[in-house]
């Protein structure tokens, strides 16, 4: 009743302050559709605040990310998730594997970053427009798990590490490993085809691998 009420005089914008934060997640996600829907077919601007991550990348064409006050970076749904130009981004839209990295050298459209416990990893130059001492990250679902006696695919990025916990979730496993730098490291696999988690349980030795063009880097904290 109260969008309705908000809508009869068809104001040029609306703002929606966290108006899904009450309901329980089920209802919450029909109302998401709904609200986007309404939205599309009138065709006014809503302005809608939430600190739901999710709601925000279902329902936005564009997105503010704001800390301590001032936008920390703004783009579309994809932008933000897939290339974060800082820590506080890549972690606050879903769960990002970063690590400690310095910029190497660029060639062919790419530069090598050398982490600090020794690996070789490639991103896209146009990345790497800031200082060399940085953060390098990628999204749990672009890493394929490979066990340490396998080869993996040429050109990939490839860090070693330890699985710590293997948990299953129905449509992915959740994998916890520690690598070989000491970080907790977190990967989703998809479950395609029914397999026990137990396959790369606890204390197996295996390769993180993920295509270069899926890393993205931001600014180490501290460093200029």
């Amino acid at each position: 009743m109260a969008l309705a009420r908000a809508l009869v005089n068809r104001p040029r914008a609306l703002l929606l302050d966290e108006p899904l934060g009450a309901l329980d997640l089920r209802l919450r996600k029909q109302l998401q559709i709904e609200l986007k829907r309404i939205q599309q077919d009138i065709g006014i601007t809503f302005v809608h605040v939430t600190h739901d991550q999710e709601e925000a990348m279902s329902m936005a064409d564009t997105i503010a990310v704001m800390n301590g006050g001032r936008i920390e970076q703004a783009g579309s749904a994809t932008d933000l998730y897939e290339r974060p130009r800082t820590a506080f981004v890549a972690n606050f839209l879903g769960v990002s594997n970063l690590v400690d990295a310095r910029i190497g050298a660029r060639e062919n459209g790419h530069a090598r970053v050398e982490t600090h416990d020794g690996a070789s990893l490639y991103v896209p130059s146009d990345r790497c427009n800031g200082a060399d001492d940085v953060r390098v990250g990628v999204r749990p679902e672009k890493i394929t798990l490979i066990p340490a006696d396998q080869e993996p695919a040429s050109g990939t990025n490839v860090l070693r590490g330890k699985v710590v916990v293997a948990a299953f979730l129905g449509v992915s496993i959740q994998y916890v490993i520690r690598a070989a730098g000491g970080e907790e490291l977190t990967v989703f696999a998809q479950n395609l085809d029914g397999a026990e988690p137990e396959s790369l349980g606890p204390g197996r030795e295996v390769q993180l691998a993920w295509d270069p063009q899926h890393t993205f880097v931001v600014a180490k904290e501290g460093v200029a």
